[in-house]
């Protein structure tokens, strides 16, 4: 009974881990570098002015 319990634990736990991560995956606020694995680095656009 206990077993069941616990192992019904962890299921839970790793269905929320597993859905959280797919939620943020693809959330409207991420940044837009979440293929890049921490690695992307955002430059500064300069857009020209006509003067």
């Amino acid at each position: 009974m206990i077993e069941n319990i616990i192992i019904g634990l962890i299921f839970a736990g790793a269905v929320a881990y597993l859905v959280n991560t797919v939620r943020k995956q693809f959330s409207s606020k991420s940044s837009g570098c979440a293929s890049c694995a921490g690695n992307c680095q955002v430059s500064k656009i300069e857009i020209p002015t006509k003067d």
